[in-house]
């Protein structure tokens, strides 16, 4: 799985914590595109897959096999990712889904506000929130991060029956690798408290051990360059 790359929402969201804006973003959330440093880590990712991924799909030297289906979000900054990969020179494109299900956490009155926004608009909510925590609080309007898990173990079962034994990229946002994680973690798994952040344009990834599939990397971004 794939987190997008940066976003001018993520770079306004920065600058208005610096700054104690109080200020809502304009437009919808799903409309945010990928800002100049995004579209960078996009092509950086389109480089990662390019070095996993052979001709036709085959294993590439030194790599592992690439995905042979590819799983977006609705949104716009997923969709430029998976677009500025996918022109990679050397990248083969595996066919393209487009699923609702894979769309960022809703968050209701609140959508396109920063933390001090939030708190200026309705600060009890805002209150209620830090309180509560992001797995249990549900927005006005919005979802909980449980909500989130609800539609994303109903895309990964019917991604099970419909795609079987498959290699598949998911190009998301860094609520949906978390509802993975969860999901894939099986029954009875504890909701991951002080999990390690997802960044943008990283990659997380679970392999098949022939019974259910295991964490084998988490937010990596060793593909991008320090710079």
């Amino acid at each position: 799985m794939v987190r997008h790359g940066q976003s001018t929402a993520n770079v306004a969201y920065a600058e208005a914590e610096r700054t104690g804006s109080t200020v809502p973003l304009p437009g919808r959330g799903r409309d945010v595109p990928l800002s100049e440093l995004g579209r960078t880590q996009a092509g950086a990712l389109g480089g990662w897959l390019a070095g996993i991924t052979g001709k036709g799909g085959e294993e590439a030297a030194g790599g592992g096999p690439g995905p042979d289906l590819v799983v977006c979000s609705p949104y716009v900054r997923a969709r430029q990712t998976w677009e500025a990969m996918a022109g990679h020179p050397r990248v083969v494109p595996p066919p393209l889904l487009v699923d609702e299900r894979l769309r960022d956490r809703e968050t209701g009155i609140f959508e396109m506000h920063p933390p001090d926004a939030r708190r200026a608009r309705a600060p009890e909510e805002a209150a209620r929130w830090a309180l509560v925590g992001d797995w249990f609080y549900r927005p006005p309007g919005g979802e909980a991060l449980t909500d989130v898990v609800l539609r994303v173990r109903d895309f990964v079962r019917e991604l099970d029956r419909v795609a079987p034994g498959r290699r598949v990229l998911l190009i998301a946002h860094d609520a949906i690798a978390v509802a993975v994680r969860l999901v894939c973690a099986g029954l009875g798994a504890a909701c991951p408290d002080g999990l390690p952040p997802v960044p943008n344009a990283s990659v997380s990834q679970w392999e098949s051990d022939g019974g259910r599939l295991r964490l084998t990397r988490w937010g990596d971004t060793a593909h991008l360059d320090p710079g």
